[in-house]
């Protein structure tokens, strides 16, 4: 599959990229990430290894793009969880009697 990564056009295949990622060691995944084989590796990681480019050159969306048309499992940013609101005393059995009290 032809794909441009960083403008550059690269003709990756699911099996050249299995070829390049092995051995590998796969480092600490922080952000969004892409499983090869049984490993779990961070995108631009495997960017860098595919296309030879620094990390700089190229967006990880790039990246994610191409291995997901070639059929890999990729994965986005972790969701952060939504802070809850901290009720008062006050607040808190105003609204268990259905009468909120806004401050």
């Amino acid at each position: 599959m032809r794909c441009v990564i960083a403008r550059f056009p690269f003709d990756l295949t699911k099996s050249g990229v299995l070829e390049s990622m092995k051995g590998i060691k796969p480092e600490q995944v922080v952000g969004q990430s892409v499983i090869i084989g049984r490993r779990t590796y961070p995108v631009k990681q495997v960017g860098q290894v595919i296309t030879r480019q620094d990390r700089r050159d190229f967006s990880a969306g790039e990246v994610l793009r191409a291995m997901t048309l070639l059929g890999f499992t990729c994965r986005g940013l972790p969701q952060a969880a939504v802070p809850t609101r901290v009720l008062s005393p006050l607040q808190r059995a105003s609204a268990m009697l259905d009468m909120p009290v806004t401050f």
